[in-house]
């Protein structure tokens, strides 16, 4: 099967910054858009940022300038550099991606979640 495995969220002090990982292992054919999506208590889930297999890159507003998301195909992982970070990005981050399994079979899988905390 295909799992998704985040690692680097954690507490910073607002203006400070953090990179996420998220890393896709299994029965994987190819993996078409990857992307990072938040959720703060009381809050629905966001689309923070997405990045297509050919490198097209999508934000939501509220991170436009302090956020860049990456990935590298070869190892199968997305990245996410969050900076200039504030209070108000504090919310678990869930990575999702697209799988293409034998058989052309396509899947949204989802990470486990990280949470990442920013104090003022």
């Amino acid at each position: 099967q295909v799992q998704l495995v985040e690692s680097g969220g954690g507490l910073v002090q607002a203006g400070g910054s953090l990179r996420l990982s998220c890393a896709a292992s299994g029965s994987i054919l190819s993996i078409g858009t990857m992307g990072w999506y938040r959720q703060a208590p009381g809050k629905q889930r966001e689309l923070v940022a997405s990045i297509t297999s050919g490198g097209i890159t999508n934000y939501a507003d509220s991170v436009k300038g302090r956020f860049t998301i990456s990935r590298d195909n070869a190892k199968k992982t997305v990245f996410l550099q969050m900076n200039s970070l504030n209070v108000e990005d504090t919310a678990v981050y869930y990575c999702n991606a697209i799988i293409i399994q034998v058989g052309l079979v396509q899947n949204t899988y989802w990470g486990q979640g990280t949470q990442v905390t920013v104090s003022s």
